[in-house]
Order: structure tokens, then C-alpha cells, then sequence
């Protein structure tokens, strides 16, 4: 069947055929995201967005194609959220339909009206597939922050398996490579056209010249930079207790977790460590009130150096209105409490629930008192580190969000998350790829502890370190590595990325034919 051919028989599809037929397509599109990385099936996926799009007749008709084929792919990229809230089926399981299609109905309203945008320009030809990629960008920015926003699974993540891709992130970031792809893999529709043969040509180009300018541009950038230097007399060590959702919180065995996490990070090589990390919420109990524990978490600090442990963190006794924070300590040896950073971007439903007025639901986190979002990113200085910015769980997908402006640049990252809820799953690869994009986007290295993993410790190239896999128990000693020098993407954010999409909407509206 050739291409017209195939065009032709997708855009004659109606009713339920055609939104089942979207809907797989977007599903297939999905396989291309970490850990599958099924890169060909984008070739196939996109083309034929792009072909039904062609045949929608009306505005519902676009805005319902984008929304089919992109309910596909979220519902497929996102089906682990499920293992979070079977951690107690009994209260939560019923959540799974709203959380999982809810979830993804909503993010696919975006893609939707990328779709409508489109249809009403009536553009043709190579400019509707150059609106659909700069509309498909917006629609990804657009889900970053409205509602607090949720930029899960960004296109451009799909290059996450080749290194080299990535590193474009530290000149346009996410943004900005997502619509590089977004060009290759929709250019493909083009082909089921009439077309001379140099147009044909330029389409093959476009198709194969972007990625190899992006892998070009990779490999000069990883080639200027082969090794990555490293911070003297800083050895980190990462603990991964591997310890069940289900029991972290338990009454009758929470100091006995604790008591496994100081001793996993006790345990061989703990004379040459100068500082350990453990994961969110390592410690269950609120170490800012609680000496005896503080002291036992203490216990696994290394001689004048410190403990980083995610713990919630309350407001004193005496002290209204009573409040709760999703918190990053840092402990000394001697047990005094160093520094504090409080989880800014907090998780809808599991760490809080928004119109609580209206909705008697209870967050998925332990307790029944929501958590309060803290007052935004910021660098911590500890003793015998250099300076540090935090970021608590999924606060690493956010790009752009990393560094306060009005304090000192970090030289490091770290990640504290407890992935434990996803299970073994996609979620904590996927979550792991949107974090190694922060370190490539800002030039930063990353330190990265995850209950059940995936931990790592990754270089301002998105280089792995050192790393303990999904699953595993134990822990892993590295290094910390120095920055890797300013990035376009950390000076300006994303106008770089800005300015891509406006030559590239600039190219449709030259290259439009309308309809």
C-alpha cells in the first residue's frame, strides 16, 4: 500500500472506528517513550495524525482527532500511576479509571486544541505541519504550568536512550528539542502528497536532517567535555533501602526502617564517605522535634560531615495554624539540623487535595492533613558541600524551575524521591529521564536517591556516574561532579526555544497553502 494510499484509507474512516483508530495510533506513540524507546513507531504515529487531522470537516471533528490520538498516548504513558494507589487498594483503588483516563483526558485537551488551532488556519503542505509542531510546543508549555501544570513524557524525551540527542536541552531545552522531533516525525505526512522530485528530497532531509544535526551537535558537545571533572573531598553516598510503599509508613515499623537505612549507610567504604543522601521521606518522623530520632539519624552521618534525608516537617506544638511540608534535612554527626528546604510544587491529590470543600476524598499520603507548598526553589549552603539546590520527588520535571533568581547559583542538584509508589514500572524511568534533562538543560550534575530506585548520580552531560537500578537494595558511592560550565539554556531559559518556535511559525505562514 503505498502512502496516498494509506492516507486516503485512514481519513475515510468515521464514528467509532476512526476514534479507536486514533487512539491506538497515540498508544503506539507512546512505546517511543523511556524505557521502550520504539523510535519508529513516531514515524508511523504522527503521519497519520496529521493525515486525519487533514480529513477533519469540522471544529469539534479537529479538536476531538487531537484529542483521541493524545488520550492514546498519555493513557499509555502514564498507566503507572495506578501502582500509586493500589499501595492501598482498599481506599484508593476505586481513584484508578479518574486517575489514569481523568489524568489523561485533561492533558489530551491540549494536544486538542493544537489540533483546532490548525483546522482553522486551513493552512496546507509543509506549513500545517510546521503550525502542528510549533502548536504541539505550545501545547507542552501550556501543561507545565496550568494547574499547577504536569509536563510528564515531553516529546523530546523519546531521545533519552541516545545521549547524544539530549544535549541540544542545554541550548533550547526540553521545549525546544521536543519541536526539532515534532518537525522530523510529522514531515513524513508529506510524502503521501503529490511532490516533485526535489520535493521529495527536501522532505527525506527534514526527516533525516534533524536528527543527525541534533546527534551532530551532541557528539561535539560531549566531545569538548570527555571527562568530567570532579569536586575534591566530596564522596557522596546514596542509600536505596528498597523498602515497600505499603510498610514505610507503618506504626510498628518505622524505626525499624529508619534503623535500615543507617545501617545500609554505615555499612562497607563508610570511612572514605564524606556525605550521605537517602530518599524522600527516608525518615518518617518530623526530626525537627524529634531529638531521638534526629540523634539516630545522626548516626549514619560520616565524622564532620552530614546526612540529606527527605522527612515531613510541622509547624511547633504551640504554634497556629498547624501545617505540614514535604521537607529535605540536612543532618550533622552531631545532630544538628544544617539546612531546610521545603517541596515547592506539591502533587494534586497525593500530597493534597484541591477543592477540598467540594471533593471528601483523602490524599493518597500518609496523614490527613494536606501538605503546604514551600516558598520556592532555593540554594542551600552546607558545610563541606558546595552550594546546592534541592528538589523534592516530581519537582524535577518542571524545566526552568530549578534555580531561584534572586540567590546564588547552584553547583549541584539533588533529587529526593520515593518512587516506591510506582512500582516496577515505566513511571521511575521516565522520571529518571526527566531529571538527567535538568542536569543537561542547566550544565549541573545531579545527585538523584529514590527509595526503590532508580538512584543515580549524573554529570552536567547527562553522564551516569554511578547508578542503582529499579528494585535494588543497597547502595552506591561516587564522586560529586563539578558543573559543566553555563549553559544557553541557564542563562536564558527558554528564549532560546522561543525563538526557535517563532522561525518555525514565521516558515508556515511562508509556506502556507490554504485550503
Amino acid at each position: 500500500m503505498t502512502l496516498h494510499a494509506a492516507a486516503v484509507r485512514l481519513q475515510s474512516l468515521t464514528g467509532w472506528r476512526r476514534r479507536l483508530c486514533l487512539l491506538l495510533l497515540g498508544g503506539l506513540a507512546a512505546l517511543a517513550l523511556p524505557p521502550l524507546h520504539i523510535l519508529p513507531l513516531l514515524l508511523l504515529a504522527f503521519p497519520a495524525l496529521v493525515w486525519m487531522l487533514d480529513a477533519s470537516a469540522s471544529r469539534r471533528a479537529a479538536f476531538g482527532t487531537g484529542w483521541w490520538w493524545a488520550m492514546g498516548w498519555f493513557s499509555v504513558g502514564l498507566y503507572w500511576i495506578s501502582n500509586a494507589l493500589l499501595t492501598d487498594a482498599a481506599r484508593f483503588g476505586w481513584m484508578i479509571p479518574f486517575a489514569i483516563f481523568g489524568l489523561s483526558g485533561l492533558l489530551a485537551a491540549f494536544v486538542g486544541l493544537a489540533t483546532l488551532a490548525v483546522h482553522l488556519s486551513r493552512f496546507r503542505g509543509l506549513g500545517r505541519i510546521l503550525l502542528l509542531a510549533s502548536a504541539w510546543t505550545v501545547a507542552e508549555w501550556l501543561r507545565s504550568w496550568v494547574l499547577t501544570g504536569f509536563p510528564w513524557n515531553p516529546l523530546g524525551s523519546v531521545w533519552d536512550i541516545f545521549l547524544p540527542m539530549l544535549q541540544f536541552g542545554s541550548v533550547a531545552g526540553i521545549w525546544g528539542l521536543g519541536l526539532l522531533t515534532a518537525l522530523a516525525v510529522m514531515a513524513p505526512a508529506l510524502l503521501a502528497e503529490p511532490l516533485s522530485p526535489r520535493g521529495r528530497m527536501a522532505v527525506l532531509a527534514m526527516v533525516a536532517g534533524i536528527p543527525l544535526a541534533l546527534w551532530g551537535y551532541g557528539q561535539a558537545r560531549l566531545a569538548a567535555a570527555p571527562a568530567a571533572e570532579m569536586v575534591p573531598g566530596v564522596r557522596l553516598r546514596l542509600v536505596q533501602a528498597s523498602l515497600p510503599q505499603a510498610n514505610k509508613w507503618r506504626d510498628d515499623l518505622r524505626e525499624a526502617n529508619l534503623r535500615e537505612h543507617v545501617d545500609l549507610s554505615r555499612s562497607a567504604g563508610f570511612e572514605a564517605v564524606t556525605t550521605v543522601v537517602w530518599p524522600e521521606t527516608a525518615a518518617s518522623y518530623f526530626l525537627d522535634l524529634d531529638t531521638l530520632r534526629r540523634e539516630m539519624v545522626a548516626a549514619a552521618a560520616p565524622p564532620g560531615g552530614m546526612v540529606l534525608t527527605g522527612a515531613p516537617r510541622v509547624t511547633p506544638r504551640d504554634v497556629q495554624p498547624f501545617q505540614v511540608w514535604n521537607s529535605l534535612f540536612a543532618i550533622t554527626s552531631g545532630a544538628k539540623v544544617a539546612g531546610v528546604y521545603d517541596k515547592v510544587h506539591l502533587v494534586p491529590f497525593g500530597e493534597y487535595v484541591p477543592f477540598r470543600a467540594i471533593l471528601p476524598i483523602a490524599k493518597i499520603t500518609h496523614g490527613g492533613t494536606d501538605f503546604s507548598a514551600g516558598p520556592g526553589p532555593r540554594t542551600l549552603d552546607l558545610p563541606g558541600l558546595p552550594p546546592v539546590g534541592p528538589l523534592i520527588c516530581y519537582e524535577a520535571i518542571f524545566p526552568g524551575a530549578l534555580v531561584a533568581p534572586d540567590q546564588t547559583r547552584p553547583d549541584w542538584l539533588l533529587n529526593v524521591t520515593n518512587d516506591g509508589w510506582f512500582g516496577i514500572s515505566s513511571g521511575p524511568h521516565q522520571h529518571l529521564a526527566a531529571a538527567r534533562m535538568r542536569a543537561i538543560e542547566e550544565g549541573l550534575p545531579l545527585v538523584r536517591a529514590a527509595n526503590t530506585g532508580i538512584s543515580a548520580v549524573i554529570d552536567g552531560h547527562g553522564r551516569v556516574i554511578a547508578r542503582l537500578g529499579l528494585g535494588e537494595k543497597g547502595i552506591v558511592d561516587a564522586p560529586l561532579p563539578r558543573p559543566a560550565g553555563p549553559t544557553l539554556f541557564g542563562r536564558h531559559g527558554n528564549g532560546v526555544a522561543l525563538l526557535l518556535l517563532l522561525v518555525c511559525l514565521g516558515l508556515s505562514l511562508a509556506a502556507r497553502r490554504p485550503g
